[in-house]
């Protein structure tokens, strides 16, 4: 397993980061072949955030794309819920592959862009991702999105090989967006 370890706002010391690796180690016992982790740990300088330690992390693999969001007020801390999260979320995964009897092989980022507005009035994009797309299934994709915790998953459908988006609707459903 590939860890990388990033810091904003704050230099990573040599404990932190094994305590790091120790800590999401254990994920790669669950998990069959995770290939890359990325951890990255921020300090928030809004003194009104009370919980100014932010912990992210991004697990590629062979099946799904995990990711976690925590904050708390220590950094050990936010490495420990991040890796609890982490954890739950393989194994909802497995209970469900298992439940499924079949192989899940689909593998992508999250596609989130932030915009911010410059000075004529005009957005900006801030951060741009790549990832590649696997064909899939409409119902693969949607345990994709449970997996990443975003409200939409861009996937590359497995019978027509078009782009498509599976969404998280307000009433608890889901919807699937195809090209016409």
């Amino acid at each position: 397993m590939r860890l990388q370890i990033k810091g904003k706002n704050v230099e990573i010391s040599e404990a932190i980061r094994s305590y790091a690796e120790e800590k999401l180690g254990k994920l790669e016992r669950q998990l069959a072949d995770p290939t890359q982790v990325e951890l990255e740990l921020a300090v928030e300088r809004n003194p009104s955030i009370a919980d100014k330690i932010v912990a992210e992390a991004t697990i590629w693999t062979k099946g799904p794309t995990l990711r976690a969001k925590e904050r708390s007020t220590d950094m050990r801390a936010s490495i420990d819920l991040i890796t609890d999260k982490l954890e739950r979320q393989v194994t909802r995964y497995r209970e469900k592959r298992r439940h499924r009897h079949r192989e899940h092989d689909g593998q992508g980022v999250d596609a989130h862009v932030r915009t911010e507005t410059n000075e004529e009035g005009g957005p900006v994009i801030v951060k741009t991702k790549q990832f590649t797309m696997h064909p899939m299934s409409a119902e693969e994709a949607v345990l994709q999105l449970e997996l990443v915790g975003h409200d939409f998953f861009v996937f590359r459908h497995e019978d027509n090989g078009e782009i498509n988006v599976v969404y998280r609707r307000r009433d608890g459903g889901y919807g699937l967006i195809e090209p016409s």
